[in-house]
């Protein structure tokens, strides 16, 4: 096993152990309640969306990018799906994959946008992202005219509020597995192998370590840069399919709240470094649970609403100011 692999285990292993910890402490507080299965699914459920989005944002990061679209990009491609869902007159299967192949189309095609100017012109990812939010903000509400674009069919309702095997949960008296949880998990997997088990991955890794030596090294760095803002938007677009599903309906306001924060939060809780060169999907994993937990408990433990946000808050300078420190007093010169 190489050494940086083992470095990303022992981390996660931190991070784990720490949330083990955490977990039962706020069990006790909460008298039993927060360990209930029942609570765990929900909290499973509820970080599917942000983790998703930030499983996209871990791409861009470890190249010393940000995306901070996302959220925008949720709204206009659920509203672009929801129209194209209602033209098509399809039903089942064929209504699924035509519907998530235009809100994936259009996806890719914003984090194909937002990365010209990166790459081109050499410009800031917070400048050409921030544009490319309120670009999609506009586009949402114009095709919607501002209101919410209902479906017509109800075969997507499944994927929003469905269960996974509810039979044999419900035999074995588990709670059932919502689908979107299912959802989750499968881009976790397949993102985990790209960065991890190939070439494009490893090159992420190296860009985002030095650019310069990455393209000295024959690695075109214009490529891999422009694919990791394209994987973004399609993770946007994945989520703007969910939220669809869950609401039956597209909205020009859907993830145009806290989720663009929160995603970011979970990179950076997770170990993915701001100034680029490391990170890991699984990080970004147990980040998103991590303040998925928090927030459970906080409500559990009947927090205030506007105190939550501060815990928040602290919860990710403290990631970030850790992180700094490793890299002042830990990194080898």
């Amino acid at each position: 096993m190489k050494l940086p692999e083992q470095k990303i285990l022992l981390r996660i292993a931190a991070a784990l152990g720490i949330l083990i910890a955490l977990v039962f402490i706020i069990n006790v507080a909460a008298h039993g309640a927060f360990l209930a299965p029942s609570n765990l699914v929900r909290v499973l459920r509820q970080i599917t969306y942000n983790c998703i989005l930030g499983i996209g944002q871990t791409f861009v990061i470890i190249t010393s990018g940000i995306d901070l679209s996302v959220g925008s990009l949720v709204a206009l491609t659920g509203v672009v799906m929801a129209t194209v869902a209602n033209a098509t007159h399809l039903s089942g299967l064929p209504l699924v994959l035509v519907t998530l192949a235009a809100g994936i189309g259009v996806g890719a095609l914003a984090g194909y946008v937002n990365a010209l100017p990166v790459v081109r012109l050499n410009l800031p990812p917070f400048i050409t992202t921030l544009a490319m939010l309120q670009v999609a903000l506009g586009l949402g509400f114009i095709f919607s005219h501002g209101h919410p674009v209902a479906l017509v069919s109800p075969d997507l309702q499944g994927i929003g509020i469905g269960s996974f095997m509810g039979n044999v949960t419900k035999a074995l008296h588990l709670p059932s597995i919502p689908v979107p949880v299912v959802w989750m998990i499968v881009v976790l997997i397949v993102a985990t192998v790209v960065l991890r088990r190939t070439r494009f991955g490893r090159y992420v890794i190296a860009i985002g370590g030095n650019e310069e030596a990455a393209r000295l090294a024959g690695i075109n760095v214009v490529r891999v840069k422009t694919l990791v803002y394209v994987i973004s938007g399609v993770c946007a677009a994945i989520v703007g399919f969910l939220y669809l599903a869950l609401f039956s309906s597209g909205s020009p306001q859907t993830g145009t709240g806290d989720e663009l924060l929160e995603s970011i939060a979970a990179v950076v809780i997770g170990g993915t470094s701001l100034s680029g060169g490391r990170g890991s999907i699984v990080g970004t994993f147990f980040g998103a649970l991590l303040i998925g937990l928090l927030y459970n408990a906080m409500n559990l433990l009947n927090v205030d609403s506007y105190l939550q946000k501060v815990v928040l808050g602290a919860v990710i300078l403290l990631a970030v100011a850790l992180d700094e420190l490793r890299k002042r007093y830990f990194t080898p010169t």
